[in-house]
């Protein structure tokens, strides 16, 4: 059983797709529902995949895909509802915008924090997620992550940066990498090897090489692009 406002956001972003080829964006849906803030868009929607009423798709432009309608909703719903002429005023919007002036977002999971100097836990936030540029990723499925500390800042990495993070367990000599070390803190460092070991390379001449055995470093994924707040 779906609230109201539940309902209300499923059939206006269903709408907004079947007119569009697109999900709205949080903007629009905040608008479309007459909602005060973001966040209850946020909730909306984690109760709509929950339920398997909506589904993210990872690394797409708007990654919202409608799974499945509530009973006695038709495919296209009711353009009298207020959802429907929400969307169709939406979709006249939209249809008037050329395709080079719209900036193509995915939303990525941000993670949590990772430590840019002594190696912290490792902190997962599954719920939330942050907008990212298509511009700024690659092919591979990819997360964010929160950069705390200065350890890497001689490659432009400072404290308080969003890096982006393509997932994959290989990475080449000089990448800079997410490692988990011991299956329990992680780390952004640059990637080095030597016979016997893997070292943990810092960009801050105030922080040792971190140098473990190979067997207690996995790699999570390597830096992808950086995201700065001024």
């Amino acid at each position: 059983m779906l609230t109201q406002k539940q309902r209300d956001l499923l059939i206006f972003i269903n709408d907004y797709i079947q007119n569009t080829g697109l999900s709205p964006s949080f903007e629009e849906m905040k608008t479309g529902l007459d909602l005060k803030s973001k966040s209850g868009i946020h909730r909306l929607i984690n109760a709509l995949v929950e339920r398997g009423f909506l589904a993210r798709l990872p690394n797409k432009a708007r990654a919202l895909e409608v799974r499945k309608l509530p009973e006695n909703v038709p495919a296209a719903s009711n353009s009298n509802s207020p959802a429907g002429r929400a969307s169709a005023a939406k979709t006249q919007s939209a249809r008037n915008v050329k395709n080079h002036d719209v900036e193509e977002v995915a939303q990525l999971p941000l993670y949590g924090k990772i430590a840019a100097g002594t190696p912290i836990e490792a902190l997962r936030n599954e719920q939330e997620m942050i907008g990212i540029p298509m511009g700024m990723l690659g092919l591979q499925p990819c997360y964010a992550l929160t950069v705390e500390g200065d350890s890497m800042i001689k490659a432009g990495i400072m404290d308080g940066d969003i890096v982006v993070i393509e997932k994959c367990d290989r990475a080449a000599d000089g990448e800079i990498v997410v490692a988990l070390v011991d299956e329990e803190e992680v780390t952004l460092k640059r990637l080095r090897r030597e016979i016997g070991s893997i070292v943990l390379m810092p960009e801050n001449d105030a922080y040792q090489p971190i140098r473990l055995a190979p067997n207690r470093v996995r790699i999570q994924g390597r830096l992808r692009s950086l995201l700065r707040s001024y």
